[in-house]
């Protein structure tokens, strides 16, 4: 059978899908590609089903070797690839001859790279899913070197596209807000998209952490009990300093929810780098 050799790693390296949703009744997140239409892309290329397991990449170090022929394609950030040592772009359907090697350098912008293979990779469900879940620790463990990843048959047609143009994750990002169900707990909730924000360096996939100038929030309202969460949820510490979730939240939190990030822009979210700004509007 095929499999990915993973040969070194650097930054977290980690098998997701489109996640496990329908049980948050158990306590359990959808979680999933961060950057679902990367994600999403990768798989198209290769023909792939929609459900094929891919590898998410954070600013690249990664380095895998072929165990048999495979076609294999890199989305997302644009990490500087090579095969065998010969540089090839983002966004390629690329063909790994036996013993070959693809390596992924650091993209000069956006976070996270996804690395499909024809195919997908075949590791064990959980749930439904094949994605790993930071924050309840579910699904696989983070890849390291040394490890063999099968290649399974999750096929939905042929290889129709060779290449894409690669998306830029250049500049200041503005995203959509909705208002949230307790924005009556921010002093002003449309500080939110007045105020320009920096990623904190503790951001992570289970959420996005807001530097800035902090809302105000009203005082003597007490405890919330614990609501359902979403991605794209921004909560209100009683720091004032947001907190927007990302695709392994939480299934419930105590903090009011103020706004929520349109659908559509949280994939966008994933590829900020800590200290990069981030702006608002409402939508």
């Amino acid at each position: 059978m095929s499999a990915l050799v993973v040969r070194a790693v650097g930054g977290p390296v980690l098998v997701q899908d489109r996640g496990r949703p329908g049980h948050a009744a158990i306590g359990v997140g959808t979680a999933g590609a961060a950057d679902r239409a990367s994600h999403d892309l990768a798989n198209r290329l290769l023909g792939n089903d929609p459900g094929a397991a891919t590898l998410e990449v954070v600013l690249g170090g990664l380095e895998v070797e072929a165990e048999g022929m495979l076609w294999v394609c890199v989305t997302g950030a644009p990490a500087q690839l090579a095969v065998g040592g010969r540089a090839e772009p983002t966004g390629a359907v690329l063909a790994l001859r036996p013993g070959e090697r693809l390596t992924l350098g650091t993209p000069p912008s956006g976070l996270r790279s996804y690395l499909a293979v024809r195919g997908g990779l075949d590791t064990p469900r959980l749930l439904g899913s094949r994605a790993h879940d930071t924050l309840a620790g579910l699904g696989p463990a983070p890849v390291r070197p040394g490890e063999r990843i099968a290649v399974g048959r999750e096929l939905a047609g042929e290889i129709l596209v060779d290449a894409v143009a690669s998306r830029r994750h250049e500049g200041p990002v503005t995203v959509g807000l909705h208002r949230g169900p307790r924005d009556d707990w921010a002093v002003d909730a449309d500080a939110l998209v007045a105020r320009p924000w920096r990623v904190a360096a503790d951001s992570d996939r289970v959420g996005l952490r807001l530097e800035g100038e902090p809302l105000g929030v009203v005082p003597d309202r007490g405890e919330l009990p614990s609501e359902g969460a979403l991605r794209g949820a921004v909560q209100l510490p009683p720091d004032g300093r947001p907190v927007v979730f990302g695709p392994d939240h939480p299934v419930t939190g105590g903090y009011p929810v103020v706004a929520v990030v349109a659908d559509a822009d949280t994939d966008r979210l994933s590829q900020l780098r800590p200290g990069e700004e981030l702006r608002f509007r409402w939508a």
